[in-house]
């Protein structure tokens, strides 16, 4: 290992360019009004939404309307009635739900169009009459805080207004028949908003619960990471747009699952998480990509045969050092060793559109396995590209083009040299020996099934400022 005042140099030599990311929530779970619709309308058909809208109980409901005390009211009522046998919804259908943004900050308007037939009989005529009916079930989602002070999403308000209900008669039969068809409507136009009120609106609440929990277990099911694991915790939601915010936190965990790292949340404002369109997108902060691949890529000492391993490489360091100093590039033997130790893991560093894996190690050369003091010591500051992707329903990470920004002598046993005329080899040994073992590291990536959990087989990893984003792939 280096001396630790020979690590102290290189922290203050090469500090300067790891530059740390700006604080903002750990993780975002932003879903679009596509996902949102989507996985209400699973929920309204798990919860049977329809089978309720076919026992509304409409000839009941028109009777309750009786009891309003209106003498007028009343005996139009039973004038109608006393023709009806039997009246129900004979098929019920909901139709594509709408998500769209309300006059309201941290508000979302869910529209839900309802579309059915019903029918009665009555000993007028031996055929059933049968009528079809629209309607719109308006619901607002809300941000709202507890007695605790804790913010949660709730739907808070569900009804159905009778200036969206439309009833048509759907085969005109005798002009009595008519009419007492068209009495019935005009009763059912006070009385469907109530049934929808009372039946659907609790259906309705209910899928929207079970809707948001399921969202908040997906977003915090543990990533396992061999060892380790990352774990996610829910801190509070928001509403931009049309668009539901999950904020998280995160923590990682050693192999015995102890927390390692906290990462919270902090002022920085959600704007920087602006919607662009996309049915969904999860959102990681770059310190948390960081500890992903620290847990991935532990900074351990790499020793590298270079002889065997690289012979070509070996005789190009030989010639390299044979124009500092010929009578150590002789002792270089079969078994000369480098050893690359580095400061810490690789650093990503996320700008628009770019993402760099910043790298600080100490390189020394050693002329044989036997020796315990190496010829010299560099301090390298490397850099190269970060690559993100997907493979099934893994995140995979990978290294390529590595190049030196900085190289300097820390300590030489064969004289004083600049170190930039070793700065071509340099690269070539972390290139062959120190890329590889890296990426064999991160080889297996680690499993993020939250694409696949909302029905979508091919996603990808883009990079935003400071930040990773999965969302779908563009089709």
């Amino acid at each position: 290992m280096a001396s630790p005042w020979i690590v102290t140099i290189l922290c203050g030599f090469l500090g300067s360019t790891l530059v740390q990311a700006d604080l903002s929530p750990p993780a975002v779970f932003n879903l679009g009004p596509e996902i949102i619709k989507e996985q209400l309308t699973q929920q309204l058909k798990e919860h049977d939404a329809t089978t309720t809208l076919q026992k509304l109980p409409l000839l009941s409901a028109m009777q309750g309307n009786s009891a309003r005390g209106i003498p007028v009211f009343d005996n139009l009522v039973r004038s109608v009635l006393k023709y009806i046998i039997w009246m129900k919804v004979t098929s019920a259908n909901i139709l594509q739900l709408v998500v769209e943004p309300s006059t309201y900050k941290q508000e979302l308007v869910v529209r839900i169009p309802l579309d059915m037939e019903a029918g009665f009989n009555t000993p007028l005529v031996k055929t059933m009459v049968k009528f079809h009916m629209n309607t719109e079930v308006q619901a607002l989602v809300r941000v709202e805080k507890s007695e605790s002070g804790h913010a949660h999403l709730n739907l808070s308000y569900c009804s159905s207004s009778g200036n969206t209900l439309r009833l048509t008669l759907l085969h005109k039969l005798s002009f009595m028949i008519n009419s007492v068809a068209k009495n019935v409507m005009n009763l059912l136009v006070p009385a469907l908003p109530q049934m929808v009120k009372t039946h659907l609106c609790p259906v309705i609440q209910q899928a929207f619960d079970d809707m948001y929990a399921d969202f908040l277990r997906l977003t915090t099911e543990p990533i396992a990471l061999s060892p380790g694991a990352l774990e996610f915790s829910f801190l509070f939601p928001a509403i931009q747009d049309s668009n539901i915010l999950l904020h998280l936190r995160a923590r990682l965990l050693d192999s015995q699952a102890r927390v390692t790292k906290w990462f919270n949340s902090s002022m920085t404002p959600l704007t920087e998480f602006t919607p662009d369109g996309a049915p969904f997108s999860l959102i990681w902060r770059q310190d948390l990509v960081n500890a992903v691949v620290s847990a991935l890529i532990p900074a351990e000492e790499l020793l590298v045969l270079l002889d065997f391993v690289l012979p070509e490489v070996a005789r190009e360091l030989q010639a390299s050092i044979q124009e500092i100093n010929k009578e150590a590039a002789n002792k270089l033997g079969p078994t000369q060793i480098v050893k690359i130790a580095p400061y810490s893991s690789p650093q990503i560093l996320l700008s628009q559109d770019s993402a760099r894996a910043a790298q600080r190690v100490m390189l020394e050369v050693f002329a044989t396995n036997q020796d315990v003091k190496p010829f010299f010591s560099l301090g390298i500051e490397a850099n190269s590209q970060a690559l993100f992707f997907t493979e099934g329903d893994r995140l995979m990470f990978n290294f390529n083009n590595i190049s030196i920004d900085r190289i300097q002598l820390m300590i030489s046993d064969i004289g004083l040299f600049n170190a930039e005329t070793l700065k071509g080899i340099m690269t070539k040994i972390l290139a062959s020996a120190l890329l590889p073992y890296e990426n064999g590291k991160l080889r297996t990536g680690i499993p993020l099934s939250i694409a696949k959990a909302l029905g979508y087989e091919d996603s990808m990893w883009s990079v935003m400022e400071g930040a990773l984003k999965l969302s779908p792939a563009s089709s």
